[in-house]
């Protein structure tokens, strides 16, 4: 969890409960602002994206073949 996103947390667990479910609504609705379909990446996900990519380039994969499944 980010510095930013401990911080926010602090803060709304401080707020009565009614007032915690307005912020997660809020909330709610800037990431839907921004997102509406959730198709967007976070940095988080662009850089398991991008190492992933590099580990596939790299022939640093496991061939479906070999996985076990049973």
């Amino acid at each position: 969890m980010s510095t930013i996103t401990q911080r926010i947390t602090e803060l709304v667990e401080l707020l009565p409960e009614n007032e915690q479910n307005f912020a997660y609504e809020f909330v709610k609705r800037l990431v839907l602002a921004w997102d509406g379909d959730f198709t967007k990446l976070t940095a988080a996900e662009r850089k398991r994206l991008e190492q992933a990519e590099e580990e596939y380039i790299s022939g640093d994969t496991v061939d479906i073949s070999e996985i076990d499944w049973n």
